[in-house]
């Protein structure tokens, strides 16, 4: 049989049954394997079908039941080992559950982040998992999905909203435990290397340094307190900030891994020994905290298990057998690694 030609146009269903000169309706029954139609004629569609190049629409099929399976995903930034973990672990569960993922940087700026929003709304998906940004001070940006009761999870950078849950590790424990351990290390002034304190991430890490601080008998310094975006750049900056204190400091707590590893290498360069003179603590685990010697003392954050669970909770509340909106906070466990970066009394305490 001579195909007729369609050209660059999409092939339909009524394309295939002019030529199979059956009705539409059979065909999109034969498509879908309905029991009405027999083999022999489900054969001659799907064989049709394919010779002429036709491809199934889900997402018109999808929006006629309301689900286009699909959840948003807006972060900060990419380029993190925290970051791909935690994408990682949505994908795992996403995609075992029939969803797929759309996902959209803010690059660190509320503008962004609202423009991304905006295109997940119009792309019309059944729910959004988002880490904020350094800057955002409100989520009017994300009320069209509140309105419309599209399910919102954030994560890590999280925002307090009784229509939201948030995933989040207990940041202000974690970071006590850090400075208890380097205070018990025999540090006595300790740089808190911090980021943007609308975050509630660094606000709760500052919160627990402080803490650990005024609980062990030390005055909180503000002059040992460097607000930065916590990027390799702002730790080789931090660490020139470091080398002009007098006296120097004897530790260093900072926020993440990244600004950690580049300020404490910026510092040994400098002729500063670690831990000698100057004890470590990061945050997040990262790869690289195993790479530089010393090793990095850091505190484990479950970056995949967080990205598993934002998934399946946003998923469960699609299906019907978890209400979000009655669970405003889910906290993940985390732990204090402890490696030679801040070992500076002959062993882990």
């Amino acid at each position: 049989m001579e195909l007729l030609s369609t050209g660059s146009k999409e092939v339909t269903i009524y394309d295939i049954a002019r030529e199979l000169n059956i009705s539409p309706a059979t065909v999109s029954r034969g498509l879908n394997d309905h029991p009405a139609v027999n083999k022999e004629t489900k054969k001659k569609i799907e064989n049709m079908a394919k010779e002429m190049g036709y491809r199934s629409n889900t997402f018109a099929s999808n929006l006629r039941r309301q689900r286009t399976h699909t959840i948003g995903v807006i972060v900060p930034r990419l380029n993190s080992y925290f970051m791909s973990a935690v994408i990682s672990g949505m994908e795992k569960v996403a995609n075992s559950s029939g969803f797929n993922l759309i996902i959209g940087q803010s690059l660190e700026t509320a503008t962004k982040e609202a423009a991304s929003a905006q295109t997940m709304f119009n792309s019309r998906v059944d729910g959004l998992l988002v880490s904020l940004a350094y800057d955002t001070d409100n989520i009017d940006h994300f009320k069209d999905f509140l309105k419309k009761g599209i399910p919102l999870i954030f994560f890590d950078r999280v925002f307090n909203h009784s229509q939201c849950t948030g995933i989040i590790i207990d940041n202000f424990k974690a970071a006590q435990e850090a400075t208890n351990h380097l205070i018990e290390q025999g540090c006595r002034r300790i740089v808190h290397v911090t980021g943007n304190q609308k975050r509630n991430v660094y606000a709760d890490r500052l919160g627990g340094y402080k803490y650990a601080l005024s609980n062990l008998g030390l005055e909180f310094n503000s002059n040992l307190i460097i607000e930065t975006d916590l990027s390799v750049e702002a730790g080789v900056a931090a660490a020139d900030q470091i080398r002009r204190m007098n006296p120097l400091p004897d530790g260093v707590f900072a926020a993440n891994d990244a600004c950690a590893v580049s300020c404490l290498l910026a510092l040994k360069q400098a002729g500063i020994s670690v831990p000698h003179d100057i004890a470590f603590v990061g945050f997040n685990n990262d790869p690289l905290s195993k790479v530089v010697e010393p090793n990095l003392t850091t505190v484990n954050y479950p970056g995949h298990e967080m990205g598993e669970v934002a998934a399946q909770t946003l998923i469960n509340h699609l299906n019907g057998t978890v209400n979000i909106n009655n669970t405003n906070t889910i906290i993940l466990r985390s732990e204090l690694v402890i490696r030679g970066s801040s070992i500076r009394n002959g062993g882990a305490k």
